[in-house]
């Protein structure tokens, strides 16, 4: 009988994951799986529990939570030598990955997905000596994840994002910095920076680039320049609010590899977590090294190359 580890934070989101917990659980028992359930007790419990279970002991691994759950499940799974695919149940408050991927929004259908699904070969971020699933990011407003409160996302959702940013407008910090990539160098002073693997960040879909798939081996880039006036702030902010970019404010490319150098040491948050402060970044894209669920009718929307993609029956026929 194959066998499933299920990790879940308790905490995510509104606590949603409880009263269907014994529905997802059958889901997984009827697709044939012997299920082992975890629920992560502190920070960084998914990632120490990914990191050392025995290899022959899963075939796959499903995690529910929210940003910070698929990021530490991920980062443990990268550091293993055997990978097993990841099924993910996204109970967080913005889900930019999981609904970039298709991931249903539904519990039970996700729980499906989980199982049933299709192996997905996608990219995943290498920072420094960390792993990041879909973003890391510098400067304004990216530190308002971890420092809203948990009880405060949960009855306030988005709203609570925008009310801790909105604090900060009126001092916003700027970083001088020198960008590499692809054998071009930029220096500037920037309020904000951003190295995308998603179709949406924070619920805005339009600001990371058109035509963003997880398989190319590139990573989507913006950098927003500091505002030399008001005005300039003001433009800035209703670039964002309506979702576009401003290339006379802004920097956006793909790469697969990008280096950041500074003077002082910035805070970076990666996928919603603190990811520390550092004077030296190097963030290289890790072409299709995560194995990740999808509803197959969805996959090749995903891909840099959808005619390269064969369902599962037609790989059975043919080795037939």
């Amino acid at each position: 009988m194959k066998r499933l580890l299920f990790v879940y934070n308790p905490r995510a989101g509104k606590e949603l994951l409880k009263p269907k917990l014994s529905d997802i659980v059958d889901i997984f028992v009827k697709s044939g799986y012997e299920v082992v359930i975890y629920p992560t007790q502190s920070y960084h419990d998914a990632y120490k529990k990914i990191r050392k279970y025995p290899s022959e002991d899963f075939d796959l691994v499903v995690c529910s939570g929210g940003d910070g759950t698929i990021d530490e499940v991920v980062t443990g799974m990268m550091k293993r030598s055997r990978r097993n695919p990841i099924g993910y149940i996204p109970t967080g408050t913005t889900n930019d990955f999981a609904n970039s991927l298709h991931i249903p929004k539904d519990l039970l259908g996700a729980a499906d997905n989980a199982v049933n699904g299709a192996v997905f070969p996608c990219d995943v971020g290498r920072f420094n000596d960390g792993t990041f699933v879909y973003i890391a990011a510098f400067g304004l407003f990216t530190d308002v994840s971890y420092e809203t409160k948990q009880g405060m996302k949960n009855v306030l959702g988005h709203l609570a994002y925008v009310l801790e940013g909105t604090k900060r407008l009126f001092n916003v910090p700027s970083y001088r910095i020198k960008v590499t990539h692809d054998g071009e160098v930029i220096e500037d002073e920037f309020i904000y920076g951003m190295v995308t693997n998603s179709r949406s960040v924070g619920g805005f879909r339009n600001m990371v680039g058109k035509q963003v798939v997880f398989d190319d081996g590139l990573f989507e880039v913006t950098l927003i320049k500091t505002p030399k006036n008001p005005i300039a702030l003001q433009e800035i902010i209703a670039a964002l609010l309506i979702e576009q970019v401003d290339t006379k404010h802004m920097y956006t490319f793909k790469t697969g590899r990008i280096e950041f150098e500074s003077l002082e040491e910035i805070s970076w948050t990666l996928d919603g977590e603190y990811g520390g402060s550092h004077d030296k970044v190097v963030i290289e894209n890790l072409n299709k090294q995560l194995q990740i669920m999808v509803p197959e009718e969805h996959i090749r929307e995903l891909m840099a190359n959808p005619d390269d993609y064969q369902p599962e029956e037609s790989r059975v026929e043919e080795d037939l």
